[in-house]
């Protein structure tokens, strides 16, 4: 009978996770033909979209004059501040727009809003790998270095913006289908954030007072890890990277709980 009954409760167990896949899957590709154009290729195209923003800024800086504060290259220091900045911004901001744009998904009862944004976030992480694959090559096609002194801090700085965008995407998601206004103002808190990020400046040359005030953004530290890991003789004083891992666990923590109350909504509308 335990034997039986183990053997009942795994293909049960697989059951769920073959079932979770295919909705997973049926949600990918609806993303995909709705956002990239109706045509697999567009996934690539709209990758480019952050790059663009990217090299739309260093023409900016470069065109002005600007010296890099540190290395020899203006470009790579604006990329490890853009990098992170933008990988986040629009990770958290595009889960929180699949909630809006595929809400109609939801009212069949096999597909949860977590299926939804999870998709979403699948999507667009690998968005964030090709935007990073890309910038790499212009950097090299610019005659720029754009490897890292320290790979390893540098693949940890990433994956740290990775999973604050995650949580915040959940957060985000979860309060849109509560009311849609937090989607909205969520586009003006990515703004605000990216704005005191330190993308273009360099937050331990500021004022005490001042960069205190900024470090409580969290995003800052993702670029401050990142700029560490490139230049060794950048200052730590503002870093705290554990305050990035628990901000984005307390946003997925937060997240998880919105969205049981988002789910009563669901069914009771």
């Amino acid at each position: 009978m335990t034997a039986l009954a183990h053997k009942k409760g795994a293909n049960t167990l697989r059951q769920a996770f073959s079932q979770k896949y295919h909705v997973m899957t049926a949600v990918v590709l609806r993303d995909i033909r709705t956002r990239f154009f109706n045509h697999g290729l567009g996934f690539f195209v709209t990758s480019l979209w952050p790059l663009v923003h990217m090299l739309v800024l260093l023409a900016i800086y470069n065109f002005t004059g600007r010296r890099a504060p540190y290395g020899e290259s203006l470009n790579v220091f604006f990329a490890t501040g853009l990098v992170p900045t933008l990988l986040f911004s629009y990770v958290s901001r595009y889960m929180a727009v699949s909630v809006v744009n595929n809400r109609q998904m939801m009212s069949f009862p096999i597909v949860r809003l977590l299926d939804i944004v999870f998709a979403r976030a699948y999507l667009e992480a690998i968005g964030g790998i090709l935007t990073l694959v890309f910038m790499i090559g212009v950097l090299l096609v610019l005659g720029d270095d754009p490897w890292p002194s320290d790979v390893q801090s540098a693949v940890s700085a990433y994956l740290a913006a990775l999973f604050l965008g995650l949580g915040a995407g959940v957060l985000v998601a979860s309060l849109a289908v509560i009311s849609p206004f937090f989607t909205i103002a969520w586009i003006i808190i990515c703004l605000v954030l990216y704005i005191g990020s330190g993308t273009l400046f360099v937050v331990s040359k500021l004022p005490e007072q001042v960069a205190y005030a900024l470090s409580w953004n969290p995003v800052l530290h993702c670029v401050e890890w990142m700029r560490t890991a490139y230049y060794p003789t950048y200052s730590d004083k503002v870093l705290d990277k554990a305050y990035v891992l628990w901000t984005g666990l307390g946003f997925l923590f937060c997240g998880l709980g919105f969205e049981r109350v988002a789910r009563r909504r669901l069914m009771d509308g």
